[in-house]
């Protein structure tokens, strides 16, 4: 009898890499959830004997989906899948019952692995061939499975962002909280409109520092709000932290760690070499509106993948924006259309 398995992430071009990466052996039936929610339900209904689980999810993120699963005793083993590489969210999960944590992006010899661990899966010799088309055939035609460019790029942001997440935290002994990216792509005059940072009435200081690769061409923003500044200058370690030239350094030394770890954990899921430029203060205490706009008058049309840095237990927030211009697209589109088949 074949197995329930649940694939719950909102991302659909990680519900195709997880559907692809199951072992072709192993017998099972598979069900989709786009947020915690939706997973709460399948379990209930038998759907998800063993859950592949995401971490950031509209609606219900997967802490919640652990709790509530650990609290009403809910039939089901959980294994995480996430971007969110930062040892304390490991911590966690496990704490709440998770049985094991699966970094994305994800890959067939890996789940093989852990499952045969865990005794879920016995090895088998014969081959599969016929199994693993018919199985991708069957994810092609679902329609939680299809995947648009803004989604892909979802994704790819995702995992770039736990990546940087990852090195803030290392380096600062903190846990990173982490959002869903907001990815758009949009004329530049809608772009203000946009994003979530606009929201808020904070002022902030900047930096901006262009990419390059075959293709593709923008430029990162780092986005410092005014009252993050005393207490990261605190956790850096450094001197007279309300002095403005502390101010300079710790915006520098945040976006070395946020921009170049960001870039990186794109780039390599794009399989592409890229160069970066040296950071720019781009300006002090001023309203993101007006940061932004000073960089992107030049273009007329751009993908944004926005994401909000907060550091949990102090009162430290920054916006971390890439843009991409309108003819870096139709390259995304072709690098990312690799990693779907």
């Amino acid at each position: 009898m074949a197995t329930q398995i649940l694939i719950c992430d909102d991302s659909a071009m990680a519900r195709k890499q997880m559907a692809r990466s199951l072992p072709p052996e192993w017998e099972v039936e598979v069900n989709y959830a786009a947020n915690g929610q939706e997973g709460i339900t399948a379990i209930r209904e038998g759907k998800g004997e063993i859950v592949f689980l995401d971490l950031n999810m509209p609606v219900m993120d997967g802490y919640q989906v652990l709790t509530q699963v650990q609290q009403q005793d809910l039939p089901a083993m959980i294994i995480v899948v996430s971007g969110d590489i930062q040892a304390k969210a490991h911590e966690r999960v496990k704490a709440l019952g998770a049985i094991d944590f699966i970094q994305k992006p994800v890959n067939l010899d890996a789940i093989r692995t852990l499952l045969i661990n865990y005794g879920i899966l016995v090895p088998e010799e014969t081959p599969v061939v016929e199994q693993t088309e018919q199985l991708t055939k069957a994810d092609d035609d679902s329609p939680f499975v299809k995947v648009d460019l803004r989604d892909a790029c979802q994704e790819v942001a995702n995992v770039a962002m736990g990546q940087a997440a990852d090195l803030l935290a290392k380096l600062l002994d903190v846990f990173v909280k982490l959002p869903i990216p907001n990815v758009n792509v949009l004329e530049t005059s809608e772009l203000t409109m946009a994003l979530k940072s606009v929201e808020h009435e904070n002022k902030a200081s900047a930096l901006c520092q262009g990419f390059i690769a075959a293709g593709v061409a923008g430029e990162a923003l780092l986005m410092f709000y005014d009252g993050s500044f005393e207490e990261m200058a605190k956790l850096m370690g450094l001197d007279n932290p309300q002095d403005p030239d502390t101010e300079i350094e710790v915006l520098m030394d945040t976006g070395n760690v946020l921009v170049g770890a960001f870039l990186r954990g794109v780039f390599e899921q794009l399989h592409m070499s890229y160069s970066q430029s040296h950071p720019v203060v781009l300006g002090r205490h001023c309203n993101v509106s007006e940061l932004i706009n000073a960089r992107i008058n030049k273009w007329q049309r751009t993908l944004a993948m926005e994401i909000n840095y907060q550091i949990e237990s102090y009162n430290i927030r920054c916006d971390l924006l890439l843009l991409f211009t309108e003819d870096s697209i139709p390259t995304l589109n072709t690098k990312l259309s690799y990693l779907l088949d």
